[in-house]
């Protein structure tokens, strides 16, 4: 992958804007899944409930997207450089969030961004008190995390 391509990536990453409203996070989990079901539904979602938003919505997100990453990756080692970019991306979309956050993380591998940033992120931010109106800590112990 075109080193440059990717330092431009990281930079979007560690910088541009991922800032939401109180009560607006919606986070998906499709890492190492057989469909992108969560994503579905997480789009639907945000598209009846106008106030909320999904990371690839924000600045950021949209700006890594337009950067079409996959389709320059050549290995797998290039997939995990382009995964962290993104776990870049949604720990500081994480760390600005408030209020509850919805989450459709049904069958969430253990090796996915949700579960190994944006969750140890949401349990560590004071500002993020639910999660799909659950209190975080009951949420973590209903998923058996």
């Amino acid at each position: 992958m075109d080193k440059e391509l990717l330092r431009k990536a990281m930079e979007i990453a560690l910088t541009y804007d991922v800032q939401t409203s109180k009560d607006s996070v919606v986070v998906f989990s499709v890492s190492f899944q057989p469909s992108k079901e969560n994503k579905i539904k997480a789009k639907e979602y945000v598209a009846q409930n106008r106030s909320s938003t999904i990371l690839d919505y924000t600045p950021c997100g949209k700006a890594l997207l337009e950067l079409n990453l996959e389709d320059f990756a050549q290995n797998d080692d290039d997939m995990e450089k382009i995964a962290e970019v993104w776990r870049v991306a949604s720990k500081r979309y994480i760390e600005c969030a408030s209020g509850n956050v919805t989450a459709f993380v049904d069958g969430a591998d253990e090796r996915s961004v949700f579960r190994m940033t944006e969750f140890p992120e949401i349990i560590k931010n004071p500002d993020i008190l639910t999660i799909n109106g659950i209190d975080k800590e009951v949420f973590k112990s209903q998923m058996g995390w």
